[in-house]
């Protein structure tokens, strides 16, 4: 689907009548629809916000519901979405098995590995190439959503430990690149942007940039693949540690971990 009615009525064909269906954060738009589909089809919805919570609270993740409240270890996987994701794994647990020991769940949520969502890079071919001291941060985002998710856990990441951001990003043609970086503007001091290696419908590197700068990020450059972006952050930026996202599309992912030789930080 194009647009987020026609997405969500997509993603309603999994309900079943007298199947418990459990809806995380939504859109109202996407939540009329999915209340639409689920009244038609006869499944019963167990939704964020009305039948399940969850928030931060002293370093803890705290879920409730109708079953009672938990108070958990905060997720592995990084960034304050994945309190929303955990929730709604929470919630089909506890659907399915209520039974289930808390001891279960909290291993899940701290043993969690999602490679290419807000992986950090540890070593590897990437980290060598990047300036002493970096992070290095890899996503698979690739749309508005994802840019605003992200930008908010680059944010909240220099709120902890301020560092200058570089965005390493390349996008196919069938992705609004533009909307994505536009969430970037004021947070990502340089933008870099780099083709999608071996997909012909990958954004030219040149128009990505010229859509960063139209948003208001003005240091931004091409560069004709990962390792050559990093080449050119280490030029434009002064001796601070920074912090490098590489961001845009799962197919660049999946070659900067090829790259990188790994799969899993």
């Amino acid at each position: 689907g194009e647009t987020i009615d026609k997405i969500a009525f997509e993603k309603a064909g999994i309900f079943k009548t007298n199947v418990p269906a459990i809806i995380g954060f939504q859109t109202d738009a996407a939540a009329r629809v999915l209340e639409r589909e689920a009244r038609r089809t006869r499944a019963p919805l167990i939704v964020a916000g009305q039948d399940f919570y969850v928030r931060e609270e002293n370093g803890r993740l705290v879920f409730e519901d109708d079953h009672g409240l938990l108070d958990l270890p905060l997720p592995k996987l990084a960034g304050r979405h994945q309190y929303e994701n955990a929730a709604g794994a929470i919630a089909a647990l506890r659907a399915i098995a209520p039974e289930l020991p808390t001891a279960a769940i909290e291993e899940g949520l701290t043993g969690a590995e999602w490679p290419a969502r807000l992986q950090r890079l540890l070593r590897g071919r990437i980290i060598d190439l990047a300036p002493i001291g970096a992070e290095v941060w890899l996503d698979g985002g690739h749309n508005e959503d994802g840019g605003r998710v992200l930008a908010e856990a680059m944010a909240e990441f220099h709120d902890r430990a301020p560092r200058p951001l570089v965005l390493i990003c390349g996008a196919q043609t069938t992705k609004d690149v533009r909307a994505l970086l536009r969430h970037f503007a004021g947070l990502a001091r340089i933008v870099v942007a780099t083709p999608v290696e071996g997909e012909h419908k990958s954004w030219p590197p040149e128009e990505v940039a010229e859509l960063a700068r139209a948003e208001g990020i003005p240091q931004a450059f091409s560069a004709p693949s990962v390792e050559k972006a990093l080449e050119l952050v280490h030029a434009q930026t002064d001796q601070r540690p920074l912090r490098i996202l590489i961001a845009g599309s799962l197919y660049l992912a999946a070659t900067v971990l090829s790259i990188n030789g790994s799969q899993i930080e």
